[in-house]
């Protein structure tokens, strides 16, 4: 059930302001602890998501256009502590899931479970404090950051297409679970800083079948999260693996993960090469368009993210790096931002909001003349996790 109010100010309480899920018995004796009756919301539908992991029933392709309209139901300063709360527990349960496959035990749909709904649930309440936070954290695991990073993108894009909430839910889970097959990939192999020879090259993109199999192993057999993990490396042109499919051929659910995996991962530090800005990958997966990806789908991600996505690192015209906390819809060159540092790159003991829109108490206009990109400046974000 949903409890849409108390008998009691949600001041006071643990619970968050927009509501409170009740799932299980522990959810119940929380409440019981503070109320003696409270009101439930029966139109609000909580889907078992567990089941549907296990569910292998197919569903209507139809499903890929807009069904829902969804709008901020929180501010982003009302959001942030669910969602540093959902971000710590995704990258909590993320731990736990790669920490247990690597060590031969079955993946656990619970985990799964806990680690997407949360994250999901802050999305679709607020469509940046998610992925603000998650560009502030400092990600000193490539993998467990790329399958939050994937995870929190594939939500995201599905809340701007407008998809039902199962359907958001499902891409998300795809996204946090396309690399699990790498547990069982030398991580010799992964982490090397030098090219791969064609027979190493073979042994990575095993990871393909090692998922799939982790998958079926756990009883998880919900179709888009399958043609996630199966597809995801295919491309429209058919230059992509295993089966080299062309254009529509390729699952819809692979083709929007095919996109988001291949920015997530130009936005990361890895062995052989640094991290390119947010908007600098945007401006590859464009170029892309038509050829390693469907057009109109790159067109619907640029227009999810903006031209500066929430969560980079941009410098203004007033010399000051700045990290983007909030899109602003009408105008997307303007967004909010966090002012990182001076205008000569000296970290800020105190950061500082600043909306780019609306500037009434600044004399010049400030704005954003290029992106930055990780570790171009000595800034640790981590460290204003609010």
């Amino acid at each position: 059930m949903f409890v849409c109010r108390l008998d009691r100010p949600w001041e006071g309480t643990p619970f968050p302001l927009q509501g409170l899920e009740l799932r299980t018995p522990e959810d119940v004796r929380k409440l019981r602890e503070l109320c003696t009756y409270v009101y439930i919301d029966r139109h609000s539908e909580l889907v078992d998501h567990s089941r549907m992991l296990k569910s292998g029933e197919q569903r209507p392709e139809q499903r890929f256009t807009r069904a829902t309209r969804y709008a901020n139901k929180l501010s982003i300063d009302e959001e942030l502590p669910s969602a540093r709360e959902a971000l710590s527990t995704a990258a909590e349960m993320v731990d736990r899931i790669y920490a247990d496959v690597a060590s031969g035990r079955e993946l656990s749909v619970e985990h799964v479970e806990r680690a997407v709904r949360p994250l999901v649930a802050s999305v679709l309440r607020s469509a940046d404090a998610f992925l603000y936070l998650e560009g502030l954290r400092k990600h000193d695991s490539y993998t467990y950051s790329h399958a939050i990073g994937c995870s929190a993108l594939a939500a995201a894009l599905g809340r701007h297409m407008g998809l039902h909430e199962d359907t958001v839910f499902s891409l998300a889970a795809g996204g946090l679970l396309m690399d699990i097959g790498k547990t069982r990939v030398p991580q010799e192999l992964l982490q090397s800083p030098r090219a791969l020879s064609p027979e190493e090259f073979g042994i990575v993109h095993g990871h393909i079948g090692h998922g799939i199999a982790i998958l079926e192993e756990a009883g998880i057999n919900d179709p888009d999260v399958h043609a996630v993990l199966r597809s995801h490396h295919e491309r429209f042109d058919g230059s992509g693996y295993p089966k080299r499919l062309i254009g529509g051929t390729i699952p819809m659910p692979a083709r929007m993960l095919g996109i988001i995996d291949s920015y997530d991962a130009m936005i990361s530090v890895r062995p052989y090469r640094a991290a390119m800005s947010r908007h600098q990958a945007l401006q590859q997966i464009y170029r892309a368009r038509n050829t390693l990806f469907q057009v109109e789908l790159v067109e619907q991600f640029q227009a999810c993210l903006g031209v500066y996505p929430t969560g980079s690192l941009v410098e203004l015209n007033t010399g000051e790096v700045a990290m983007v906390m909030m899109q602003n819809r009408v105008r997307r060159l303007r967004p909010r931002v966090l002012l990182l540092t001076t205008h000569d790159k000296q970290p800020l003991k105190d950061f500082q909001p600043l909306d780019l829109l609306n500037q009434a108490n600044y004399g010049d206009v400030i704005e954003i003349v290029r992106s930055v990109a990780v570790g171009e400046y000595a800034i640790d974000t981590s460290g204003l996790l609010p």
